[in-house]
């Protein structure tokens, strides 16, 4: 995890704190922008903010003929890339104006929180009613805490450990993806079978101790805060410290690569020097991406204790949208269940609705899993993924994963856990978040 803006972003104190838009340099441009500028000023078109493979373009150009229900008002879908997605939004809401109508927002959603009055709830607009199609954890993540339903569910990652069958097999361990399941169903297992890949076939099981840690916490009902939003991350029950302790413990067994860089990560799944990740359903694209020449060799199993979620994404809209109506609409038709169904054919994106999976219209992709359905196998570990609860003041705790990765490189476990909750307190305190 990185650190996030220290700010809100509401309009009256975004442009104090704006570091994460490089200092002040957008002042003078939000200064220049009449309040309340729409990007396109055609009243009938509302315009959509998107990254590339965020949504279906086939989609997007039969909206773009006009949203269902609501003509004449259509989509104008405009393609915003680079990083500079979420800082072009945030000078956007800063400022008052050039703000779409309806737009993608990340799996960080959470950070739009404290300032959920500029954005519209989809209860307003048959939201509510259609809430139950879609997988309740999901739709939790894009739900503030005062229980307005800002975000609206787009694709997940359930996650699973991928893994390569051919360096389990020279390991001497099984190669099944049953039995690998069995053999790591808890932490415990996980670090067992981890331990005995490194002696068998001197292999990582794992890139790097902050990956595992960050998914052991994805994968847990609780995490840093509490609903009251009051650190729990000091309790020596809390995930994040039994997440700590499991990533040293791996650390130590030989599981983690210390593969830092994403150039040495590939290579270590291409050469087998990794044999595997605990990642979400979205990895099977990227792994097939990076390593297609290893097509056939790898499954998936279920990870230790439970599933959990990383990544995804979700559609909001704005309070200043032409027509929040039409707006939400959009979003409800291009995240139904047979337009995902179809969108995950066409850009691999893992559904937010179960209904997706029973319509026959999804396909596997391809080989490169042997046998194996990942479909059927990512589907079920959906239904098990936990609802949990992720305060806005998360933005504030990137030092836990900072110093799990010092620890991967030599520091001392206990003074590198020390450094995190100090520093973590220290950034609660300065902002007032309650101990």
């Amino acid at each position: 995890m990185t650190a996030a803006p220290s700010t809100s972003l509401s309009r009256r104190g975004f442009l104090a704190g704006a570091g994460a838009l490089g200092a002040l340099a957008t002042t003078a441009l939000l200064a220049g922008c009449s309040t309340g500028t729409a990007i396109s000023k055609d009243p009938d078109e509302l315009v959509l903010w998107y990254w590339n493979r965020s949504l279906d373009p086939k989609f997007l150009q039969q909206a773009a003929g006009g949203i269902s229900g609501h003509e004449p008002k259509r989509l104008r879908p405009d393609l915003i890339g680079g990083a500079s997605y979420d800082t072009k939004f945030r000078t956007a809401l800063a400022g008052n104006a050039f703000i779409p109508d309806v737009l993608m927002v990340n799996s960080n959603c959470w950070l739009y929180f404290p300032d959920e009055d500029l954005f519209t709830d989809f209860d307003d607009h048959g939201g509510r009613a259609k809430r139950s199609e879609y997988y309740d954890w999901k739709s939790a993540l894009g739900r503030t805490p005062s229980g307005r339903q800002c975000f609206w569910p787009v694709d997940t990652g359930p996650t699973g450990f991928f893994y390569r069958q051919d360096v389990l097999a020279k390991a001497g361990l099984p190669t099944d993806p049953d039995e690998v399941s069995d053999a790591i169903a808890t932490w415990d297992g996980f670090r067992s079978f981890g331990a005995k890949i490194r002696k068998g076939a001197g292999a990582a099981t794992v890139i790097t101790a902050t990956q595992l840690f960050n998914q052991y916490i994805f994968a847990s009902p609780t995490r840093y805060f509490d609903r009251d939003d009051r650190p729990v991350f000091e309790q020596d029950d809390s995930s994040v410290r039994q997440a700590w302790e499991n990533a040293v413990a791996c650390i130590r067994s030989g599981l983690t690569g210390n593969l830092q860089s994403g150039t040495d990560q590939n290579a270590g799944w291409v050469s087998g020097r990794v044999a595997g990740q605990i990642e979400g359903a979205w990895w099977t694209q990227v792994i097939h991406d990076t390593a297609p020449d290893t097509a056939g060799k790898w499954r998936i199993a279920r990870q230790p204790e439970r599933p959990g979620n990383s990544g995804g994404s979700f559609l909001a809209v704005p309070k200043t949208s032409k027509d929040p109506a039409a707006a939400a609409a959009f979003a409800q038709w291009i995240t139904s269940p047979e337009v995902q169904s179809h969108t995950y054919n066409d850009v691999q994106l893992f559904p937010s609705t179960p209904a997706s999976f029973s319509n026959g219209l999804m396909k596997n992709p391809g080989n490169y899993f042997g046998d194996q359905d990942p479909l059927g196998f990512f589907n079920a570990s959906a239904m098990d993924v936990p609802v949990t609860y992720i305060s806005n003041s998360e933005r504030f705790i990137g030092a836990f994963a900072t110093e799990i990765t010092n620890v991967e490189s030599g520091k001392s476990p206990d003074r590198a856990w020390q450094d995190a909750v100090d520093q973590t307190n220290r950034v609660l305190e300065k902002r007032g978040v309650q101990a």
